[in-house]
């Protein structure tokens, strides 16, 4: 059975984000965490508050107890909407930041996958709602999906993966990929972007390896010369259209880095289609 969290501040965005993870698992047997966190006002007026402990407990109680309602609210929204026996529900209310909280929670109850909502807005909005899921993504172990506030469901038939190729079968999310093209009858397009080099024998290794676990899957690979990592992938969903994202959230040394987390954050601020990303 997967275990899959799904973080929500009860936004469009999050929302959406959960609908879309109960319809691209709507055959498999899951259990979704539902999350909410909170921090009371109380946090940001201790000088107000700080010398009243017994006013400060019944505030943090009222944004327990409101949170509950909240996704007690959402949980029955969405069972009601997507009727399905294969899923289950838990909803989980805590006060603490967001990505310390996902990091715990992976931890104890052994999670598969998160998926939670971003983009679909502008200004501070759009640099609050970038910054939690790019938090939670720089520190997670698993797998992230990302879901775009204003996008509607579709079944995956074409997914791009990114890849530098520095990864092989083994990594952290392969998996569940695979499961994913599997049960869509997808197509995956593996993606590599170089300027310079031709890839490495370890490289052309891992290329072979990944070949090889996804046999039972369409798929074909794509090599862009003489482009960055965002010109081809923009190039090539310029041209095609495809319904998922794939990147890996590798550990890169300082200079790697200058060029990679760019990407991420262009993906997750600005993609207008769902993306995956695997963890380091």
């Amino acid at each position: 059975m997967k275990k899959i969290l799904l973080p929500t501040d009860f936004s469009i965005a999050s929302v959406n984000a959960i609908e879309y993870a109960v319809q691209l698992f709507k055959n498999d047997d899951c259990h979704f965490y539902v999350l909410n966190t909170y921090e009371p006002v109380a946090l940001y007026t201790s000088t107000t508050y700080g010398n009243d402990p017994g006013l400060d407990l019944e505030i943090g109680e009222l944004f327990k107890k409101k949170s509950k309602e909240h996704v007690k609210k959402v949980i029955d929204e969405v069972q009601l909407k997507y009727n399905n026996a294969r899923h289950t529900f838990q909803g989980i209310s805590n006060f603490n930041m967001l990505s310390i909280e996902v990091n715990e929670l992976v931890k104890d109850y052994e999670i598969d996958l998160i998926v939670m909502g971003t983009n679909g807005a502008s200004g501070l909005k759009e640099v609050f709602i970038g910054s939690q899921t790019m938090h939670v993504i720089k520190n997670a172990k698993v797998p992230v999906i990302g879901v775009p506030q204003n996008y509607s469901y579709k079944q995956p038939k074409e997914i791009l993966f990114t890849t530098d190729y520095k990864t092989n079968e083994e990594h952290a999310g392969i998996e569940l990929l695979e499961e994913i093209c599997n049960s869509n009858i997808s197509r995956l397009i593996f993606l590599n972007a170089y300027e310079g080099n031709s890839l490495t024998p370890q490289q052309v290794k891992n290329m072979n390896a990944l070949d090889a676990f996804f046999k039972r899957d369409a798929h074909l690979t794509q090599i862009a010369k003489g482009m960055d990592v965002l010109e081809a992938m923009e190039d090539f969903q310029s041209r095609h259209g495809i319904d998922l994202l794939v990147l890996v959230h590798n550990h890169h040394n300082f200079f790697e880095n200058l060029l990679f987390k760019p990407v991420v954050k262009r993906v997750v601020h600005r993609s207008s289609v769902p993306f995956l990303i695997l963890p380091a």
